[in-house]
């Protein structure tokens, strides 16, 4: 894991060398470049060199257009599709779209609050029960904080290959002008047929869910307090570069052809590799592989899992951005791949321990949505079925072979179950991917090309900023208080 470790970190070095000269370059540009856009500049702008997947809405980019259009010059060539926020006529906004999109939202918001909260409260000791929610509550407090401030504007305005500009710090710029006899408002331009506003809070989920995803990796062991801090540096310095890399058009990775759909690069290889760097660098559990640590109530993890389940509806319908086709097929493909993993688990825990327990059908189900993910917009009933069966019975090899063959300590499976079940399903993304469905072909190379900029950039940074904050403060609680549990030595309650 040492030698891992130091190969991420040369990389990540290459890569950094790149970001700083595009940050340097985005600094010397004009101030213009990140101001927000009018309806005049949302015309002239050129169009993306190629918009891939992301949480677009690409089926409105024509609608995009014609809202932007100047009002002459009729006979002119339709002008480029806007690449940055712009301001259209309240009549331009859908109501089915929205009236969907703020379900979604509110679906996605429910996997992280209580979704992930209680199925990872359910696999800790109940000495830590307390602790284990707090992080995902407390998470989700935290980055809307951060995704309001800045964290919104790094990852979906223009700036460039790497990283957005600053047009939208602290929502400048971002309006709802009801007017005597017209209402205005703004729409982002990668979906143009809702308000800017409900775009920006379903992305928030997003930002929201993939730092709680890592704490399930050192569960039991990380203070509080460095906590806050490692996702306050991480949300900004790694989710929205890397949000911005395969989402926003200009971005290196969407330009690049890679594809994901709802977040298996951007959430959980993301989320998954930082987990496993940050289970390397705290170390293994006070009495880990010496005394039980058996999760203290399943019903917990079972009600979490699936509220996940459900949830995930927003997550990966809800990238279509649309109340449309798409949106109904994605649902359709995440069903049947989450089916289907959870069985390939099931039956591989069966055929390799004797019996098929409540925790691996569950954990087998949270795999087939995490694998399902890029791919939920790409692929059709095939590409699903093969997609869930795969990630089932490879996640469970990884959550139960691989970590005791590497001897590290990923107390809730985090990168066994996010990190993998994403590399999973963002390489047969490149295999299944049906053009006639997604608009795109499929590339496994070009997949992999995402994958491994995730894993070296999430990984590096991670490890960087978790040594830092070492240095500083301290990442781990003290052994007695580990011990006694985070309920009572860090927040001074406990569960009867």
């Amino acid at each position: 894991m040492r030698k891992l470790l130091m190969s991420m970190l040369m990389a990540g070095s290459l890569i950094g060398a790149n970001v700083g000269v595009a940050l340097a370059q985005d600094a010397s540009a004009p101030a213009a470049a990140s101001a927000p856009a009018s309806d005049a500049t949302a015309a002239s702008a050129p169009a993306p060199a190629s918009p891939v997947s992301a949480n677009t809405a690409m089926s409105s980019s024509a609608e995009a257009a014609s809202a932007a259009a100047p009002a002459s010059g009729a006979s002119e060539a339709a002008p480029a599709a806007p690449t940055e926020p712009f301001s259209v006529d309240s009549s331009k906004i859908s109501s089915g779209d929205t009236a969907w999109m703020l379900t979604s939202t509110a679906l996605v918001l429910f996997m992280t609050i209580p979704g992930l909260a209680l199925f990872y409260a359910g696999m800790v000791r109940k000495k830590n029960v307390l602790g284990t929610v707090m992080q995902s509550f407390a998470i989700t407090c935290l980055v809307t904080i951060l995704w309001t401030v800045v964290g919104y504007s790094l990852a979906f305005t223009p700036g460039n290959s790497f990283i957005g500009g600053f047009s939208r710090v602290f929502l400048h710029g971002m309006n709802y002008i009801k007017g005597d006899k017209a209402t205005t408002l703004t729409v982002s331009h990668l979906a143009s047929t809702i308000p800017e506003s409900v775009y920006f809070v379903y992305q928030m989920t997003f930002a929201i869910i993939t730092p709680a995803l890592i704490t399930g990796a050192f569960a039991d062991r990380m203070k509080f307090s460095s906590m806050l801090v490692f996702m306050t540096l991480w949300s900004l310095i790694v989710y929205s570069p890397i949000a911005h890399m395969v989402w926003e058009p200009t971005g290196w990775l969407a330009t690049a052809g890679i594809l994901d759909f709802a977040g298996g690069t951007v959430v959980h290889i993301n989320a998954g590799i930082a987990g496993l760097v940050c289970c390397l660098v705290l170390g293994k559990r006070v009495g880990y592989g010496r005394e039980v640590m058996a999760p203290h109530n399943l019903v917990l993890s079972l009600i979490g899992a699936s509220m996940l389940w459900v949830g995930w509806f927003g997550f990966n319908a809800g990238s279509a951005v649309a109340a449309d086709g798409r949106a109904g097929f994605a649902m359709l493909t995440t069903q049947i791949a989450t089916a289907c993993a959870a069985f390939g688990w099931m039956f591989a825990e069966w055929i390799a321990k004797g019996k098929p327990s409540v925790l691996g059908i569950i954990s087998g189900a949270v795999a087939g949505l995490v694998a399902i993910t890029p791919a939920s917009g790409f692929v059709g009933v095939a590409g699903a079925l093969v997609i869930g069966v795969v990630a089932g019975v490879v996640c469970f090899w990884s959550a139960t072979w691989l970590k005791h063959k590497f001897n590290y300590d990923d107390s809730l499976d985090a990168f066994g179950v996010h990190g993998i079940g994403g590399i999973i399903g963002a390489l047969l993304t490149g295999v299944f991917a049906v053009k006639d469905i997604g608009g795109f072909d499929g590339n496994v190379l070009l997949q992999a090309k995402g994958v491994l900029t995730t894993l070296v950039y999430s990984g590096v940074v991670s490890f960087i900023l978790l040594k830092g904050i070492d240095m500083v403060m301290g990442l781990r609680i003290t052994e007695e208080e580990e011990r006694e549990g985070m309920d009572v030595s860090l927040h001074g309650e406990h569960v009867e």
